[in-house]
């Protein structure tokens, strides 16, 4: 139930609900129940006139049943005597539909709040997990499935939708109109209805113990679902590679095994929610037939307080007990199942952001002197990525970090704008632990190009002005001269306004790594970090990519990660990693002249002095 409370706490604030619901359901519950005492009179009408109260005059007012009862037939036989006992039944027809009309009427207006109500839910779980999601460490991507994320965000918000939101009406309403009918079995009959609710208890055991191993079933369900998904975009993503190698027959194999998991599992969790609905039937016909058996023999006997005509009148109200409670049982059964999907939402939700800003933290405005690592080490699962990394960088110079795969390049330059937060020692930026800055302000003081550019499924334009609603569209143009890419741009087929596809598959390399770098020009920052942003271009690509990138870095801190080595020849300061230790620092000439690890490295590029 916490978590079922968490997902209505997402309809808040409750005022623009509860009180309009209640009114609406409180009044479809009293038509309705209006709706079935009509039989009474209707069956009196009928079968025996004689059973009419005779009221002589019109009672004075009272706020009670037994005054309303007393009016209503009062007129009856004003009628009926007047026009006769067609007269009469046409009064009692007329006032039946009209009953039924305003229950109906008041329970479509109960309907219209409760499917605001839902919207509204569903649209703030989705922007509550897209924000977490977004706001997530990048630790927290290496640990999960990219599948999983999808089916949380697609698959399981469906299925909380379906089954949990969609049993809101159930839940709010009919709880109400069970109360309601109750209070007239107990007004017509509490002997009968004593034993009503000595069967309740027995039935909603019975039916709570189906629905708690449904529960865990749908855990196995979404779980599978997750991991469809996860096969289904690596097999997308890896198409070329799945062709290349012939290996159709593996993922088809591997998808077809998962794909008959989940079947399975779906199948005995369907069968046992579908269980609920004709389990709480025939519980309550059972019931109905021992009360038609209890009430049959007190008529027949004399001793009950209750006529031919009253007790089938009974016996319809506690009809409309069965209806609801059949549809809350069905519905407690689909919450159990929507609650294993309600579950890895909440996993989501909950898990802590790893990189938080301090109390009070420092705006930083502008860079004016330089970044320095101070004993800095880092591990990620308790296993050590960097060790004791003690580095300046000055403004205004190249900082060129070289080394083997893993020696721990990436993540020097990663820690700077705060991907992650060291594990011991401090990154200063101007004297200042970079923990203390506010986060948005310190990103901002940073460009960032990747081995791979980092594109979106927009326009050219989008692509170069994003995050910088400010931009111009002549800023745009001229980020994209600086950056090389004007001139193809201009043969695409709309310009800076032709769409690139799914990160940019309309693209070549080349193009798509020039968007990126018009898009850090654009940022304009003071401090640059490339991630071996030219290492998966071919020649004249990269010839084009670097001049674009020394044009960016001309007046700026450069932070560059290098395996091409022909490419920061020229850098301030090389600082070669191996294991995640420094082991050499200076320029190409001194590194060389050292004969250590970056002269191996450049020998085995047959890089020429």
């Amino acid at each position: 139930m916490n978590k079922f409370s968490r997902l209505v706490g997402f309809a808040k604030p409750y005022s623009h609900y509860w009180p309009k619901y209640l009114v609406v359901v409180i009044l479809a519950m009293i038509f309705g129940v209006l709706n079935f005492a009509f039989i009474i009179p209707l069956l009196d009408v009928l079968f025996d006139s004689d059973a009419i109260p005779r009221i002589a005059q019109l009672p004075d007012f009272s706020l009670s049943v037994a005054y309303f009862k007393e009016v209503f037939y009062f007129g009856l036989l004003k009628i009926k005597d007047v026009h006769g006992a067609v007269g009469s039944l046409v009064f009692v027809g007329l006032a039946l539909t009209l009953a039924s009309f305003l229950a109906n009427f008041f329970k479509y207006l109960g309907y219209r709040v409760l499917n605001r109500m839902r919207a509204n839910v569903m649209r703030n779980i989705r922007s509550a997990l897209f924000d977490k999601i977004v706001r997530l460490h990048l630790a927290y991507y290496t640990t999960q499935r990219k599948g999983n994320l999808l089916s949380v965000l697609s698959n399981d918000i469906n299925e909380v939708q379906a089954s949990v939101i969609a049993s809101f009406q159930v839940i709010f309403r009919d709880p109400i109109f069970i109360l309601g009918n109750l209070a007239v079995l107990f007004y017509m009959s509490y002997q009968l209805t004593i034993v009503t609710l000595i069967t309740l208890p027995l039935s909603a055991c019975l039916i709570g113990l189906v629905s708690r191993k449904l529960r865990r079933k749908a855990v196995e369900v979404q779980s599978l679902q997750g991991d469809l998904m996860s096969i289904i975009e690596e097999t997308i993503s890896g198409s070329r590679i799945i062709k290349a190698f012939n290996a159709q027959k593996y993922v088809r194999e591997r998808f077809a095994k998962v794909n008959s998991a989940h079947r399975n599992a779906l199948k005995q969790a369907t069968n046992r929610q579908e269980m609920a609905v004709p389990l709480s039937e025939f519980l309550g016909v059972t019931v109905a037939m021992l009360i038609m058996l209890l009430g049959g023999i007190m008529l027949l006997s004399g001793s009950s307080s209750l006529s031919v005509t009253e007790f089938v009148a009974y016996l319809a109200f506690y009809y409309q007990i069965l209806v609801p409670a059949k549809d809350i049982s069905k519905a407690y059964a689909g919450i159990q199942r929507g609650m294993a999907a309600a579950d890895r939402i909440f996993d989501i939700l909950d898990t802590p952001v790893a990189i938080t800003k301090v109390d009070n933290p420092v705006e930083v405005e502008e860079f004016a002197r330089e970044i320095r690592f101070e004993d800095v080490c880092f591990a990620y699962n308790e296993a050590p990525v960097l060790r004791h990394i003690n580095l300046t960088i000055p403004k205004g110079k190249m900082v060129a970090l070289v080394g083997p795969s893993g020696a721990g390049k990436t993540t020097i330059a990663d820690l700077i704008p705060r991907y992650y937060d060291v594990t011991s020692g401090a990154i200063l930026l101007d004297g200042v632990d970079v923990r203390r800055y506010q986060p948005k302000s310190l990103i901002t003081l940073m460009g960032i190009v990747t081995q791979e550019a980092i594109l979106f499924n927009d326009t050219v334009k989008n692509n170069i002005a994003f995050g910088m609603d400010s931009a111009s569209d002549e800023d745009v143009v001229e980020a994209a001269k600086i950056a090389n890419a004007h001139e193809f741009i201009m043969h695409m087929e709309h310009g800076y306004n032709t769409s690139i596809g799914d990160r940019g598959v309309r693209l070549s390399g080349g193009q798509r790594q020039r968007l990126a770098i018009a898009r850090a020009v654009l940022k304009n920052p003071p401090i640059l970090i490339l991630d071996e942003a030219t290492s998966a271009l071919d020649t004249e690509s990269e010839k084009l990519v670097q001049d674009a990138l020394y044009k960016l870095m001309k007046n700026r801190t450069s932070i560059v990660i290098a395996h091409r080595l022909s490419t920061i020849r020229n850098a301030d300061c090389i600082v070669v990693l191996q294991e995640g230790e420094i082991t050499e620092t200076g320029t190409h000439d001194e590194l060389i002249k050292k004969a250590g690890v970056y002269k191996k490295l450049c020998d085995l590029q047959t890089f020429k002095v």
